[in-house]
């Protein structure tokens, strides 16, 4: 999100809370229950270059969200429970549900004693190749390509380019032009290999980043051994699956499956789509979830659900916990629904 968008979208975010609106539109556009989306909840780290600052949240900021939750009038429930209610058309309370993306090693150590604490059930979404070692978090290499180098050299569009980036300011305009031009390839391959190609450049180990940040098999074992916790599939490789032909995204959506079932004796019925906006998942992945029999399969579209997705449950929203929004206020009117009804023009369903 840019600096303007972020500014626009923090003053619309506090007008509805300053104004109630939230609450009072809570009973059109709140729906029937909300899926939060997580990715890091870690201590707050004090670099100034974060510009994947928006996936994290700190514990104590999680913990001020969970207990708000466990004292409001809305039942915390697993995914399972979800898909009951949307399927038989039941909903005697608003719910939410607790979802974490990619399986990182600080979801066990920070987000979990939370969670347990309030016995709060959730869901970790594991893309496989990071369990194994050998995933690539390509977006946190780049990050680190930048923020370890003041002159920046990449090949875009068949010439070599470099790029300053000695003050904040400049690092954060070059991560955003780089990023912006990964996502634009053609294809997964090509993307993989100009990152495979920036980092040996740099010397940043990409690598490492996986090591570093994710839970291996048995560390996802003892925290699977939990039933509040619902292990769902990320694919293998967490491509971005709109860059990929119909075979390579049923592969890397069955392999993902089979994959932890053999690894953790369960087999999930729930996905969420790696990236999952609209330019990631669409209507060729949402039928193929489905296909495949997955229960449920979430998205990063932002919006709560309604009862009318009971008909669409493989193109399910979310609501992010933002790492760039860390107040209560700011959360509530995001659960509320109010925000995302306006984003979403007071559609209830979007699933083209």
């Amino acid at each position: 999100m840019s600096g303007l968008r972020y500014t626009i979208f923090r003053g619309m975010l506090n007008a509805l809370y300053f104004s109630g609106a939230h609450w009072m539109l809570k009973p059109v556009v709140g729906g029937a229950g909300a899926i939060l989306m997580l990715h890091h909840v870690r201590p707050p780290r004090l670099d100034r270059f974060q510009p994947n600052r928006l996936l994290e949240v700190t514990p104590k900021f999680f913990e001020r969200v969970i207990k708000r939750l466990r004292q409001s009038k809305v039942d915390l429930i697993s995914l399972d429970e979800m898909h009951r209610r949307l399927v038989s058309g039941e909903s005697p309370r608003r719910f939410v549900c607790i979802t974490f993306d990619d399986g990182y090693r600080d979801n066990r150590e920070f987000a979990y004693p939370i969670l347990k604490k309030y016995e709060v059930p959730f869901a970790i979404y594991v893309a496989t190749s990071f369990a194994d070692r050998v995933g690539e978090l390509w977006w946190l290499a780049l990050e680190a390509v930048v923020a370890q180098n003041e002159l920046i050299g990449i090949r875009l569009d068949g010439t070599d380019r470099w790029f300053e980036a000695r003050s904040v300011p400049e690092k954060r305009a070059v991560y955003e032009h780089i990023y912006t031009w990964l996502r634009q390839l053609p294809t997964e391959e090509e993307l993989r290999r100009v990152m495979r190609e920036l980092t040996a450049r740099h010397r940043v180990d990409m690598a490492s980043f996986c090591k570093e940040l994710c839970m291996d098999w048995p560390e996802l074992a003892e925290l699977a051994a939990d039933p509040l916790l619902t292990i769902g599939a990320h694919t293998v490789n967490h491509p971005i699956l709109t860059k990929l032909d119909d075979r390579a995204v049923r592969s890397e959506l069955e392999n993902s499956r089979a994959v932890i079932e053999a690894a953790l004796g369960v087999r999930p019925k729930h996905l969420a789509y790696p990236v999952g906006d609209k330019t990631a998942a669409g209507p060729r992945e949402f039928k193929m979830a489905s296909d495949l029999g997955f229960s449920t399969a979430v998205t990063t579209r932002p919006g709560v659900i309604f009862p009318q997705h009971g008909r669409h449950l493989t193109a399910l929203p979310r609501i992010s916990l933002n790492g760039n929004f860390q107040s209560t206020r700011y959360a509530k009117v995001l659960i509320s629904g109010a925000a995302t009804a306006l984003n979403n023009g007071f559609r209830p369903v979007n699933v083209t």
